[in-house]
């Protein structure tokens, strides 16, 4: 159940959680089983209210700024806690500098919260001005129960989606899969690419991610799990990166080979869960150079996807 800031107002009262949820990991489904619970206690539809573009890209559009999850996953990662609806608010300037108190007036009367509860570093309201005990006190005047929510903290340290988002980047997906609960994925189309790979046995499809603003992980080769759009799924490996091999510094790509099949798929959709990282980019000495690595990495692959379950 989603609803849309600028199309409908909420009209059954909720207890709820605020704030972007970008990835939706384990620190965020935490917080969403305390609404859950708290929602329960007092008779109430729990509720995630968030933004469909990040406050960062908002206030800084000239600085680039990647994302764990389009708005379209968020909304199926949260559909899947069993949250009761989902809100997104598209973030604004001039929502920006609404205060604090400003901001939860519009919770109260155009959502019917009743209850929020409040990450333990998350602030909100015109330059972050205010902290939890002027949340609480607004939230006395306007009938919102304010409930503070713990760190989350994992056998690795905090859990965030900055967090995760640095550890992608350094390639460390065994680390981010386990903060995040899930494989992270990318989604895309299926695009033409120089078929070098098909003179290896190698073939590959090139991926166009479908989110301009999604995070590609750091370059190099990665074990993976490869959902077609009619509903198989495969094992194979991906490269991210620009393959200096070929001497094409200015060719980045995304490609995937996919084990045991064969068929085309170009112009079709699929979706790639990150399993393992198996090694970063190397310039080889030439093709056949490259393709016995190439013979390497599928053993490993099928090896590292055949040890381990899925999430």
């Amino acid at each position: 159940m989603t609803a849309q800031y600028n199309d409908i107002a909420n009209k059954q009262p909720i207890f709820a959680a605020l704030g972007v949820f970008d990835g939706v990991h384990i620190g965020h489904r935490a917080i969403i089983k305390k609404v859950q619970q708290e929602a329960a206690a007092r008779r109430l539809s729990s509720a995630v209210i968030s933004f469909r573009a990040h406050p960062q890209k908002v206030l800084h559009p000239q600085t680039p700024f990647l994302m764990l999850s389009s708005p379209e996953e968020r909304a199926e990662l949260l559909r899947q806690t069993g949250i009761d609806y989902t809100f997104f608010l598209d973030f604004s300037l001039e929502m920006s500098i609404l205060s604090a108190y400003d901001f939860l007036q519009i919770l109260a009367s155009r959502f019917h919260v009743k209850g929020l509860v409040i990450g333990y570093d998350h602030r909100f309201g015109h330059n972050r001005a205010e902290g939890f005990e002027d949340y609480v006190g607004y939230g006395q005047k306007l009938g919102i129960e304010i409930v503070h929510a713990d760190e989350l903290v994992s056998e690795t340290g905090p859990v965030s989606s900055s967090i995760i988002r640095k550890l992608l980047l350094q390639g460390d997906i065994t680390t981010a899969n386990r903060l995040l609960s899930y494989p992270y994925t990318l989604h895309g189309k299926v695009v033409d690419g120089f078929k070098i790979g098909r003179k290896m046995d190698f073939p590959t499809a090139n991926i166009e991610i479908d989110y301009p603003d999604k995070l590609v992980p750091a370059n190099g080769v990665y074990a993976v799990r490869i959902d077609l759009e009619d509903g198989h799924q495969y094992n194979g490996m991906l490269n991210i990166g620009h393959r200096p091999t070929l001497n094409r510094p200015d060719d980045y790509c995304i490609e995937t080979n996919i084990f045991d099949f064969s068929g085309n798929l170009y112009g079709k959709k699929l979706s790639v869960e990150l399993i393992e990282y198996l090694r970063p980019e190397k310039k080889f000495t030439d093709t056949t150079a490259l393709r016995a690595q190439l013979v390497a990495d599928e053993e490993n692959a099928r090896r590292m996807l055949s040890d381990r379950p899925k999430l």
